[in-house]
C-alpha cells in the first residue's frame, strides 16, 4: 500500500515548482521549511495547508512572505575545508600574481553569504596566508544575500564557538576577540568586506571577478532553467580565468554555458576560460 503524503510534503510539492524552486533541494531542510509555514498558518488562523494554499491564490502579496520561508541559511567559517586549502595553496596566489600584473585589486564575490562566514573567511585567508606573500596586493570582496536580518548579523560579525570549528586556532587568536558567549572579528579583516542587499535572482554586483562563490545557493535551490540563467550571468560577471567554488554536491549543467568548464570535481569548482 502506497504510503500517504504528509500534508506539508505535498504543499511543497505542489508550490516549490510554481517559484522556480527544486523540490529534491529541499529534502533535508524540508521540517525547518514546514516550521515556518506552520507558524505562518497559524498567525493567519487558517486550518491547514489547503486553506493556506487558497490564502495563496487568492492575495499575491502572500508569496513574498512564502519567500521568505523557503530560505535555508546553513554556514560556518571555512565550510569544505578541502577547496579553501587548494584555494588557499594555489588559486588565489595564482589570480593574485595576474592582478598584480594588471595592477588592480582581486575582486571576489560570495553570493548568499547569510551571516558573513563565508566572505570573511576569505579575509581571513587572504591576511593571514596570501598577503605575506603579496604584500602590496590589494582585496576587495563583494557579499551579497537577499535576507536583510542576514546581513546585519554579518555586519555585527559576532558568531558561536560552533561557527569557528574548522578555523586553525592560531587564527582565532589573530582574528577574533571574545564578547561574553561570542567570538567577534576584529576590524583588520572586516574592512575589506562590502555587504549588499540583492537577490541574485534579480540583481548581481557591477564589475567583473577573479573569484566567486554561490555554494549551496543557486544549483541547489533553483530549478534547472532558473539555475541556468542565472549562472550565464554569473559567467558575464568573471574575469577570463576566474574561478567559481560550488558546494560539494551542487552541479552546473554546462551544455548551455559555454565558458565555464570544470577545474576540479573533487572539491566542485569551475574555471572560466
Amino acid at each position: 500500500m502506497e504510503k500517504k503524503m504528509a500534508p506539508c510534503d505535498s504543499f511543497l510539492g505542489w508550490v516549490l515548482p510554481k517559484m522556480n524552486l527544486r523540490p529534491e533541494g529541499y529534502r533535508k531542510v524540508r521540517k525547518q521549511v514546514c516550521q515556518r509555514m506552520k507558524k505562518r498558518i497559524k498567525e493567519l488562523g487558517l486550518q491547514g495547508f489547503g486553506d493556506y494554499r487558497a490564502h495563496l491564490e487568492n492575495n499575491p502579496h502572500e508569496w513574498e512572505i512564502l519567500d521568505k520561508m523557503t530560505r535555508i541559511t546553513i554556514s560556518r567559517f571555512f565550510r569544505d575545508r578541502k577547496a579553501w586549502e587548494e584555494l588557499g595553496d594555489r588559486l588565489i596566489p595564482k589570480i593574485t600574481r595576474r592582478a598584480n600584473t594588471l595592477r588592480r585589486p582581486v575582486r571576489c564575490w560570495t553570493a548568499g553569504c547569510a551571516s558573513g562566514e563565508e566572505p570573511y573567511s576569505l579575509s581571513i585567508l587572504w591576511k593571514e596566508k596570501i598577503l605575506p606573500s603579496f604584500p602590496d596586493a590589494h582585496l576587495e570582496i563583494i557579499a551579497t544575500d537577499a535576507d536583510p536580518n542576514m546581513l546585519d548579523r554579518a555586519r555585527q560579525a559576532c558568531y558561536t564557538k560552533g561557527s569557528l570549528r574548522e578555523v586553525p586556532p592560531e587564527w582565532i587568536k589573530k582574528a577574533f576577540y571574545r564578547k561574553i558567549h561570542f567570538y567577534c572579528l576584529k576590524d583588520p579583516y572586516r574592512q575589506r568586506v562590502s555587504f549588499h542587499l540583492q537577490d541574485i535572482r534579480k540583481t548581481m554586483p557591477e564589475g567583473t571577478f577573479d573569484l566567486v562563490f554561490c555554494k549551496n545557493l543557486t544549483a541547489m535551490y533553483f530549478s534547472r532553467e532558473l539555475a541556468t540563467r542565472i549562472f550565464k550571468r554569473i559567467s558575464e560577471r568573471m574575469e577570463k580565468g576566474a574561478y567559481l567554488v560550488l558546494g560539494n554536491h551542487e552541479e552546473i549543467h554546462l551544455e548551455s554555458i559555454q565558458e565555464i568548464r570544470l577545474f576540479d570535481k573533487g572539491i566542485n569548482i569551475y574555471r572560466k576560460e
